[in-house]
C-alpha cells in the first residue's frame, strides 16, 4: 500500500497541474491572439485586397512568436494556481501528515514541467517556426509590398529583387564580408518579366551603397554577344542594408531542428551568428527554467492560507516572473553584442532561478 499511495497521488498533482496549465495557457494566447488580430485589423484597413480571413489567419500564424514567451508565465501561474488549490483544500495538510516531505510531492510537478519543456523544443518549437514564417511572408507580400527575397544557403547567398519594370534580378554571393556587406564571388541573373533569361554579371565582388549595387572587375554575358569585360558597374536597386538585415529569417522562424545547420551555413557565408547560437542554447535551458519555475512557485505558495494573503502571492509571482524575463531579454542582448559571453547569456536566468528556488525551499520548508 506504501508504494500505491505515492504513485496515486503523483497522478493526482499532475493531473491536476496539467490541467491548470492548459487553462491558463489558453487563456493567455486567447488574450494574445484577439489583440493581435485588432493590431492587424487596423493595418488591413489601409489595403483593400486584405480580407478579414487574411487576418485572422495571419494572427494565428503570428500566435507562437509571442506565445512561446507566455510559456515561462504559465509554468510558473499555473504551478502557483495548483500549490494554492492544494493549500486551500487543506490536502497539503494530509500530504504532509502521511510523512511526505515538500521534495516528494512536488517532484512530479517538476518532471511534468521538465516534459512540458522538452516537448516544447522539439514539437512545438518546430510547428511555431513555420507558423511563424507564414505570417513573416504573408506580411511582407500583403502590409510591406516587399519584392525583394534573401535567403541563406550552403551555396550562399541567394537575394531577388524587382525593379519597376518587372525585370527580375537574381544576385547570388559566395560570401559576405561583414558589417561593410560586401559580397564576394558575385553572380547576377537577370530575367524579363516573362522569365525570359537577358544577361548575366560575373564580379569579383560586389558594394552596396544608396541606391545601386557597384561591381568590382565584371563580365557581362548576353544571349549571342561576346562576353564584355568593365572594371567598375553599377546595378540601380532600391534595397538598403537595413532591408537586407530585416529580410534574413528571425530565430523565431528557424526549428530547433534547423538552427545548428543554419548557424553554420551564416558563419561560413561570413554572418555573424551569435544571436541565433544564443537562440540555440536559450532553448536548450528551457527545462531547466520551467523546472525552477516550479521550485520558486513552490516557494511562495506552499504555506498555510492564513500565513499570506492570495494577493500578495500573485503579486509575489508577478513580480517573480517579470523579474526572470527581463534579466534574461537583458542578458540576451548582452549576449547578442557580445560583452558577455553566450552561455552565460542563455543559462545564467535558468541556473540561477533554480538555485534560488531550491535554496528558498530548504529554508522555508522543514524538508
Amino acid at each position: 500500500m506504501k508504494n500505491i499511495f505515492p504513485f496515486t497521488l503523483s497522478l493526482y498533482l499532475v493531473r491536476s497541474y496539467f490541467l491548470n496549465f492548459l487553462f491558463l495557457l489558453i487563456g493567455l494566447l486567447a488574450v494574445i491572439y484577439l489583440f493581435d488580430t485588432v493590431e492587424l485589423l487596423r493595418r488591413a484597413a489601409k489595403f483593400e485586397d486584405v480580407t478579414l480571413f487574411l487576418t485572422l489567419k495571419m494572427g494565428l500564424y503570428k500566435l507562437p512568436e509571442v506565445g512561446q514567451m507566455v510559456f515561462p508565465f504559465a509554468i510558473l501561474f499555473s504551478a502557483m494556481l495548483t500549490f494554492w488549490q492544494l493549500a486551500r483544500r487543506h490536502e497539503l495538510v494530509i500530504v504532509r501528515s502521511s510523512g511526505l516531505s515538500v521534495w516528494q510531492f512536488i517532484t512530479p510537478i517538476v518532471f511534468t514541467a521538465l516534459l512540458i519543456g522538452v516537448v516544447n523544443i522539439t514539437l512545438i518549437n518546430p510547428l511555431g517556426a513555420l507558423f511563424v514564417g507564414k505570417f513573416e511572408t504573408l506580411e511582407a507580400e500583403y502590409f510591406e509590398n516587399k519584392n525583394s527575397v534573401v535567403s541563406l544557403s550552403g551555396q550562399g547567398l541567394w537575394l531577388r529583387q524587382e525593379d519597376d519594370d518587372g525585370t527580375n534580378a537574381v544576385l547570388h554571393a559566395a560570401n559576405v564580408k561583414m558589417p561593410e556587406w560586401q559580397l564576394k564571388k558575385v553572380m547576377v541573373f537577370f530575367f524579363s518579366p516573362d522569365n525570359t533569361f537577358l544577361r548575366r554579371i560575373d564580379a569579383v565582388s560586389a558594394d552596396l551603397e544608396e541606391g545601386e549595387w557597384n561591381f568590382d572587375q565584371a563580365v557581362i554575358n548576353a544571349p549571342g554577344k561576346l562576353p564584355e569585360q568593365t572594371d567598375f558597374l553599377t546595378m540601380s536597386t532600391n534595397l538598403t542594408t537595413s532591408d537586407l538585415e530585416e529580410s534574413f529569417s528571425t530565430p523565431e522562424t528557424i526549428s530547433f531542428w534547423k538552427l545548428k545547420k543554419f548557424i553554420k551555413i551564416m558563419e561560413e557565408t561570413g554572418f555573424d551568428s551569435t544571436a541565433l547560437k544564443i537562440h540555440f542554447q536559450n532553448l536548450l535551458a528551457q527545462p531547466l527554467l520551467f523546472m525552477a519555475m516550479i521550485l520558486l512557485a513552490a516557494s511562495v505558495s506552499l504555506r498555510p492560507p492564513r500565513l499570506r494573503g492570495t494577493s500578495v502571492l500573485i503579486m509575489a509571482g508577478v513580480i517573480m516572473g517579470f523579474i526572470i524575463f527581463f534579466t534574461s531579454s537583458f542578458l540576451q542582448a548582452l549576449g547578442a553584442s557580445q560583452q558577455i559571453p553566450i552561455m552565460v547569456a542563455a543559462w545564467f536566468p535558468a541556473i540561477i532561478s533554480f538555485l534560488l528556488g531550491i535554496s528558498a525551499l530548504m529554508v522555508l520548508e522543514d524538508g
